[in-house]
């Protein structure tokens, strides 16, 4: 696509090929029309300065989506609830008070008593895929991780975790632009599925509480030391984020990680030479294939971005994967290097908004990348790759491989 021809990109219609490489269009967008207003009355955003100011003003650009929300899933919808009141789409003051409460269980302490289980996870999993002749890195090492991850996070008993990936999948789904009513159908049962499982698994917490410095559950049931509680909806709801949040994009991370030090073999190299350079290499990962692409705002007042007016009211399409290739920003940005600095990337989003479980997201990347090198530093990729097919999430739904 021209940057002339990028004036008419319809998000809701993009052209072929877009889901699978979108990047050469995020190249027109930046260069050509960094603020385009969309057919439905929407604006697509694409430069790194304009998401970044974004980030940071929560009076101007609201996250609450329960009019946005409204038309696509239905207010009477179980997918409607889900994300009119997990964390990510509310704004002050129930952000603060659930965002507060998360954190807490969250701490920087909490997290570092999660490496060891971690390591235990990571090396379990090489060690059943070092008998097979060929594995597929997605199913089998990169969403086999987050799974466990959060599944200890909240103490669900491993033979209950089963359901988790397709719940987290059909959930996350419902955020594409347009939806078929096989998906809405499939994202609302996995709503109602997944809650009804969490209203008994919370009533057995409750009977019997965990260990609160590292039982998540245990900790949202109990709220913060100053008496901040969530309802049991907020509850439930959110302990669905937490599972989605951690699910999707730590699996794509690994996977598209893996999958740039296959395709950049001097990188790898590099890499392999410099085990120093691992975590620069997750950062880079993050900025080239950014895990979530898209996120979205509402404007609260007329504004003006990039002089064009945009009115109260107005859907904001804030595209992390064009603006952490914008050429203002990074040298070279089409280029993949593992030693980038700086690299103030967004994918993490930024501002009150910044993803409450990047510390422990990072933690995976870095100890599942660095493991599966050392076990297998000449892995190779077979025939048989698939893309995730998403637009709002960029990963791999299949990466067939021999070790």
């Amino acid at each position: 696509m021209t940057p002339s021809d990028a004036g008419h990109f319809d998000l809701a219609n993009p052209p072929a090929g877009f889901r699978d490489d979108p990047f050469a269009i995020y190249a027109a967008l930046l260069a050509a029309h960094p603020v385009l207003r969309q057919p439905d009355g929407s604006v697509l955003l694409t430069r790194h300065a304009d998401l970044d100011a974004i980030y940071r003003d929560t009076a101007r650009y609201s996250s609450d989506k329960t009019e946005i929300f409204a038309p696509k899933f239905g207010r009477d919808a179980p997918l409607y609830e889900h994300h009119t009141t997990s964390l990510v789409f509310n704004d002050p003051p129930l952000h603060t008070r659930v965002r507060k409460i998360m954190t807490s269980a969250l701490t920087p302490r909490a997290i570092a008593r999660m490496e060891p289980g971690l390591i235990a996870a990571v090396d379990a999993l090489l060690d059943r895929m070092q008998t097979r002749p060929q594995i597929d890195l997605i199913e089998d090492f990169a969403s086999a991780i987050p799974i466990q991850i959060i599944g200890n996070l909240l103490d669900v008993p491993h033979d209950e975790r089963g359901p988790l990936r397709d719940w987290s999948l059909a959930i996350l789904g419902a955020l594409e632009p347009v939806l078929s009513e096989d998906e809405l159908a499939r994202g609302n049962r996995a709503v109602e599925e997944f809650v009804a499982y969490l209203k008994d698994l919370v009533a057995r917490r409750r009977a019997y509480p965990g260990d609160p410095e590292t039982d998540v559950l245990t900790r949202l049931i109990m709220g913060t030391s100053e008496g901040a509680q969530l309802s049991e909806r907020e509850l439930l709801q959110n302990c669905i984020f937490i599972l989605n949040a951690g699910h999707e994009t730590t699996t794509n991370l690994i996977g598209n990680t893996l999958a740039l030090l296959h395709d950049h073999p001097d990188q790898l190299a590099r890499l392999q030479a410099d085990p120093a350079l691992l975590n620069s290499t997750i950062e880079e990962s993050l900025r080239y294939l950014s895990p979530n692409q898209f996120g979205n705002r509402e404007t609260t007042e007329d504004v003006i971005i990039g002089g064009h007016q945009i009115a109260r009211g107005t859907n904001l399409h804030l595209c992390i994967g064009a603006a952490n290739r914008d050429p203002a920003v990074f040298d070279d940005p089409q280029r993949f290097d593992i030693s980038r600095k700086p690299n103030r990337h967004l994918a993490f989003a930024g501002g009150p908004h910044i993803c409450v479980g990047l510390t422990l997201a990072r933690m995976e990347g870095r100890i599942a990348v660095e493991r599966f090198l050392a076990r297998f530093p000449n892995f190779r990729f077979q025939d048989g790759r698939v893309s995730g097919g998403r637009i709002r999430f960029r990963g791999y739904a299949a990466l067939p491989a021999k070790l």
